[in-house]
């Protein structure tokens, strides 16, 4: 079922039988999926801090300010599936050189970009090359790491992104400041060549899909025209508001599409997203928790960012460094959760992870205030930064594991698809509810940070909000965390039925019989 690489054992993997070991090529292929891991979540967070020195440098409007980060998330989240299928086609380690080759060449070119809207343009090249690596990314792992040793090399390359997260705005603040705007895009280039080479080297031909070679045309469309619609509709609800045309209209096109792709797929000799993968329960309780973690965190991430400085009046600064426990957490987290999958199972994990989530945004709501001290925030954001590292290594585990090789690379990207999905949703929602209380006239002041300078009396009421967003996210974790708990034990039920095959060990349309 996996593909190996050859090559003799690491010194330092643990006695065991030969055929448990990890290759001395494996270990290879993760330093090239974990620096490229690194890599795009460098480029999708320095842009953040350096976007005010473009949109000067170009006199840019809003419009234009919103899409050159807007563009780059919608792309890589429609695109993701699309480019699943074809690596389950045409080859992981070709379908990732191809990743790295344009992101690198868009990052070249977007420092070179003479509008502002051909840097739009441009980051939507970038976002295709990022989501080229990202369908591969954990599929390339699945296939050479032998499974006792999964969960570690999971926990690994997920902790590349809290180390992006972690260095991202500082190294945009950096560049910005001592190189201008244009190194934001350039540093990517040497970095993104070496990951060109490296991979190369030492990334082996996958077997790819017998049978499988044809394109799901209809399919492909409806999902980048739906699932387009639909983000960025949830996308403008904290500019726009809920009610807004534009994100009902997003919305209404998903809604209408929806079945529509359905009934497409169910009779598309090679569809692109294979219905009968949902039939498995362990796998689509899985996909379900990992919509709803993201759909938690990602919310809190965002409204903790901005609480020190919209309720307690701190600088960007000083707020920036209040929030970086939770991102060491996540990276300590990331590895060491890999050496507990070994032990206590994937799946279990996985709702550990998600029930430490849940536990840090209860314990913020708890403590949430004008006038909380540091203290009892940080512990919470430390246990929320320990559940989002631990989850995303032991999730991915869970749902690619036993999966076959011609499956690996559509249903990773199922995987990030909803978790992106999951993340517009949760940045709209919790915005949206943090604001809902203070008048509309100052809410401009709440996401500038200078309410308690302009108007201090209705710095409660903003408190209340946080209150709001937090319950909502706390009950989305605690679903995440039943979804989790279902999703175990119907893969123990699944287990015990045995040498009866799943949904997803069955042969798929188009498979060789």
């Amino acid at each position: 079922m996996s593909v190996r690489g050859g090559g003799g054992a690491v010194p330092s993997v643990p006695a065991g039988p030969p055929e448990e070991r990890p290759s001395r090529n494996a270990w290879w292929s993760l330093a090239v999926v974990s620096l490229a891991s690194v890599l795009i979540g460098l480029g999708g967070n320095a842009l953040n801090v350096a976007l005010p020195a473009v949109v000067r440098h170009f006199r840019a409007s809003p419009l234009a300010a919103n899409w050159m980060l807007l563009s780059f998330m919608l792309a890589s989240t429609v695109l993701i599936v699309v480019f699943g299928r074809f690596a389950d086609m045409f080859g992981r380690r070709a379908m990732y050189l191809a990743g790295l080759a344009a992101y690198t060449a868009a990052s070249l070119l977007l420092g070179l970009a003479p509008t502002a809207w051909t840097l739009v343009a441009l980051r939507v090249l970038q976002a295709a090359g990022g989501a080229m690596l990202l369908a591969n990314s954990a599929a390339i792992l699945t296939e050479v790491f032998p499974r006792p040793h999964l969960g570690r090399a999971m926990g690994v390359y997920t902790a590349g992104f809290s180390i992006a997260q972690l260095a991202g705005p500082t190294l945009g603040g950096f560049l910005v400041e001592t190189y201008g705007w244009r190194w934001v895009f350039w540093y990517n280039v040497p970095v993104g060549a070496a990951c060109l080479a490296l991979g190369a080297a030492v990334l082996r031909p996958d077997r790819r899909a017998a049978g499988e070679r044809g394109l799901d045309v209809p399919g492909n469309l409806l999902i980048l025209a739906g699932l387009g619609g639909l983000l960025f509709g949830l996308s403008q609800a904290n500019d726009r508001g809920w009610g807004s045309p534009v994100v009902l209209g997003g919305v209404l096109v998903f809604a209408v599409l929806l079945p529509v792709f359905a009934r497409v797929e169910r009779r598309a000799r090679h569809p692109v997203v294979d219905l009968a993968l949902f039939r498995d329960r362990p796998f689509a309780l899985g996909l379900l928790a990992s919509f709803l973690n993201a759909t938690a965190r990602v919310g809190a991430v965002v409204i903790m960012a901005l609480f020190f400085q919209s309720v307690q009046g701190e600088d960007a600064v000083a707020a920036g460094l209040k929030v970086l426990p939770m991102s060491a957490v996540a990276v300590v987290a990331s590895t060491g959760a890999g050496f507990l999958d070994r032990r206590v199972g994937a799946r279990t994990m996985a709702a550990a992870a998600t029930a430490l989530t849940a536990l840090g945004l209860l314990a913020l709501l708890a403590t949430v205030s004008a006038d909380a001290g540091y203290a009892p925030i940080a512990g919470a954001l430390m246990l929320l930064g320990a559940g989002s590292g631990a989850f995303l290594p032991a999730n991915a585990t869970a749902l690619l594991d036993g999966l076959p090789a011609r499956r690996l690379g559509i249903v990773n990207a199922m995987r990030l698809m909803v978790m992106n999905a999951g993340i517009v949703l949760s940045t709209g929602l919790s915005l949206s509810l943090v604001a809902a209380p203070v008048p509309a006239a100052l809410r401009g002041a709440v996401f500038a940070g200078t309410l308690p300078r302009v108007a201090p009396d209705r710095v409660p009421l903003l408190v209340t909000g946080y209150r709001y967003a937090l319950g909502g996210l706390a009950v989305l974790a605690l679903l995440a965390l039943a979804a989790c708990l279902a999703s175990r034990r119907a893969a123990r039920d699944r287990d015990r039925r045995r040498p009866e095959r799943s949904v997803v060990d069955a042969p798929g349309p188009g498979a060789a019989a």
